[in-house]
């Protein structure tokens, strides 16, 4: 069914060809323009924009042949298809206009008009099909060049996320006295859910401490930036209140902080963490667990195992309680701490399998946290389906 107002232009030098055409294509549904030489049918193109344009090959005009006439209405309309009409015997001519543009061709003379309108509707049929791609084609450029744009400013987001969580986290390796502190951090994305740090709280005091933040990406990457705000904080806090020595709280207090901070923030994380404080004076390290596995490896005199403890994870019960456990610390020891991406590194099919297996690469390592990474296949940065992170803490024998 053809469309109201679709407008036909006929450009013929030959009066009854032209006025025949024109008066079967009105009856099909068409308007119909007409022109009788070849610059009154460019000034129609040019003036009205006919949706077709059916032109004479041979049409007399001493100013400008068939085929410039052809060329110069690709110039003005390129969008616009054109039929040209050729006299029977100079295809060569057909060849030309075809190479030129022209959509079809019909050879005169024009007994059969149906044949006429079969071609106008084709040709106007592969016209709209054409533009309506190039519209399609143009969105999909926007589309494109707004997506690009949109990714360039998340990896600009990205980039600058990912140096702040490098901003925060400690140096590796780090010396204070007699214990060594280092650590490696894997993101599965471009920035990581998993998070250490240590720092000396006083004279006699250090303080360290991986979490483990549910989910992945910047969200919990986010929320690793809240965990540093809020562990300074309270130092600060704590430090105000107490003056210079030791400071009193302890790892159980901490958790409970960060606990009801995430809760109040209501962001939809939650955090598995451990955290430390070693009394240098007493020669104790003091742990508090919030729902981590697995739970840190301790070696010393050549023999790995597990430290001992339970918590609920942080961030998620209001009601949560945390517990300190005292450990005396051996002269010379090694402890690692890990995400637990770690055990996807680990053979076994179970995670009584995975968590029998750790203490032993621990062992194998003897103390060396590149040692570690190696026999967990780490040595090179692989992607992996979850943040992984390690930290070691060491003592060598004096």
């Amino acid at each position: 069914m053809q469309r109201p107002g679709t407008t036909l232009l006929v450009i013929d030098d030959d009066d009854k060809v032209r006025h025949s055409i024109a008066i079967h294509l009105e009856q099909c549904g068409f308007e119909v323009l007409q022109a009788s030489s070849a610059r009154g049918g460019l000034a129609l193109v040019a003036g009205q924009r006919p949706e077709l344009v059916l032109c004479d090959l041979q049409i007399e005009d001493a100013s400008l042949s068939g085929i410039d006439l052809l060329s110069q209405i690709a110039e003005q309309a390129p969008t616009v298809p054109v039929i040209v009409i050729s006299a029977d015997g100079v295809m060569g001519d057909v060849v030309e206009a075809l190479r030129q543009g022209a959509s079809n061709y019909l050879i005169r003379p024009q007994d059969d008009l149906e044949v006429l309108e079969h071609a106008v509707r084709r040709s106007l049929e592969r016209a709209r099909l054409h533009n309506e791609n190039q519209r399609i084609r143009e969105r999909l450029e926007q589309a494109n060049l707004e997506l690009e744009n949109h990714l360039r400013e998340l990896r600009d987001d990205q980039a600058a996320g990912r140096q702040v969580q490098l901003n925060m986290l400690p140096p590796s390796p780090w010396l204070s006295g007699p214990f060594h502190f280092e650590h490696r951090i894997l993101p599965s994305l471009y920035l990581s859910g998993d998070f250490v740090d240590y720092f000396r709280i006083s004279d006699t005091q250090l303080g360290f401490y991986l979490a483990d933040v549910s989910g992945h990406g910047s969200s919990s990457a986010f929320v690793t930036v809240l965990l540093k705000f809020m562990t300074t904080r309270l130092l600060y806090e704590q430090r105000k209140l107490q003056g210079e020595g030791p400071i009193a709280f302890q790892p159980s207090d901490v958790l409970g902080h960060i606990n009801r901070s995430l809760i109040s923030c209501n962001l939809g994380k939650h955090v598995t963490m451990l955290g430390g404080i070693i009394d240098e004076v007493s020669n104790t390290l003091t742990y508090s667990i919030g729902g981590h596995l697995p739970l840190p490896v301790l070696v010393a005199d050549g023999k790995a195992e597990y430290l001992q403890g339970k918590g609920l994870p942080v961030g998620l019960f209001e009601d949560a309680e945390y517990e300190n456990h005292d450990l005396p610390l051996p002269q010379a020891f090694s402890l690692i701490l890990c995400s637990d991406g770690v055990l996807d590194c680990l053979a076994g099919t179970t995670l009584r399998e995975k968590e029998e297996h750790l203490p032993l690469l621990v062992e194998q390592a003897q103390g060396s946290l590149p040692g570690f990474m190696r026999l967990l296949g780490l040595e090179e940065a692989k992607v992996m389906p979850d943040d992984i992170s390690v930290m070691l803490l060491s003592r060598k024998p004096e």
